[in-house]
């Protein structure tokens, strides 16, 4: 069985979605470190659970082949 090439270009995707996530979240850093904690808290959350939905499609077609 020869492995997909699709599941060597997801890992990059992945990658790539991490990364500008991560540089989003830290651009957005200042203006919610100027929000009182319990404030930030709820935001932080949010955007560190937000960044798994766009995986779900991503792990599907890596696997099946398909987006659907």
């Amino acid at each position: 069985m020869t492995p997909s090439w699709r599941k060597p270009v997801g890992m990059a995707l992945i990658l790539l979605i991490v990364c500008v996530w991560c540089f989003l979240v830290a651009s957005l850093s200042y203006p919610i470190g100027r929000l009182p904690a319990l404030v930030q808290a709820p935001i932080y959350c949010f955007f560190g659970i937000v960044w798994i939905l766009p995986l779900k499609p991503l792990l599907r077609w890596m696997e099946l082949g398909t987006w659907r």
